[in-house]
């Protein structure tokens, strides 16, 4: 199943979702494609005109592939312009992913400043890729291309601060408008920044997670690349703080990012 239909599957059957083991990362499923569907189903249940401005997410334990999920929301409070809302990801009735997401209508304000520039690196082309190898990359790239164009790959002893390139969907059969759900997957389907600095292969992922969209989301198609940049901000004992942002192919800011990573090596 693409990207796409999973999302479509999400909304006609939220207590019954099945993600196939194509879309695997080592034991679970692939995190960002979890939260992704968490908060396609906490969308739903918000007004129109208030678009999400931020999530908070731990994936508290690995959702098993080819075991159906069940997806609710709960929402928390609706006041004249924001909504928070609580949405959970459940396999058979423990919580796998919990998204705590605030969703919020413009407000009248004089105050705008501008994001600060995307970083400047080499076209598309010109980056190395990343490609999907069976049993050796996680087997959820198959779906998303990326391309390197800062620090290094993992497990290279590439030992920069940053990491980074170019990030799309792939073997979507159409071009699609992208949402946030769209930009959930594309941040994460970044390994840890600290990977690279390790010599041999180790697992990694991700523990918390909050993410903050910039509205009004700028119109992309999934055959568009994204510009991905992670910052190493303070790494030991097994845990790494990274901050991360995502752009548009003009350099247009998408959303920020931070994230707390375990890897064991």
């Amino acid at each position: 199943m693409s990207f796409s239909e999973l999302l479509q599957a999400v909304r006609n059957n939220p207590q019954a979702v099945v993600i196939p083991a194509v879309w695997g990362q080592g034991r679970a499923s692939f995190g960002g494609l979890m939260a992704a569907l968490v908060y396609e189903t906490m969308r739903a249940q918000v007004p129109a005109g208030r678009p999400v401005r931020s999530l908070a997410i731990t994936f508290v334990g690995p959702a098993a592939p080819d075991v159906p999920v069940s997806f609710q929301v709960e929402v928390l409070r609706e006041g004249k312009a924001v909504s928070q809302v609580l949405g959970r990801a459940l396999q058979n009735g423990e919580v796998v992913t919990l998204v705590q997401g605030s969703f919020g209508a413009a407000r009248e304000s004089v105050i705008t400043v501008a994001a600060e520039p995307a970083p400047q690196i080499a076209p598309v082309e010109a980056c190395q890729e990343l490609p999907y190898i069976r049993n050796v990359t996680p087997e959820f790239t198959r779906y998303l291309a990326m391309r390197w164009g800062i620090g290094g790959m993992p497990f290279t002893n590439n030992t920069s601060r940053e990491m980074g390139g170019w990030v799309r969907l792939r073997d979507e059969s159409e071009a699609q408008p992208v949402n946030e759900a769209h930009l959930l997957t594309l941040v994460d389907a970044w390994p840890p920044a600290v990977l690279p600095h390790l010599r041999s292969p180790a697992p990694g992922s991700s523990l918390t997670w909050t993410i903050e969209f910039m509205q009004p989301l700028a119109e992309l198609s999934t055959l568009d690349w994204c510009l991905y940049r992670a910052q190493i901000e303070h790494a030991r004992d097994g845990y790494g703080h990274i901050a991360a942002a995502l752009w548009t192919p003009t350099g247009e800011l998408l959303a920020l990012s931070r994230q707390t990573v375990t890897v064991f090596g």
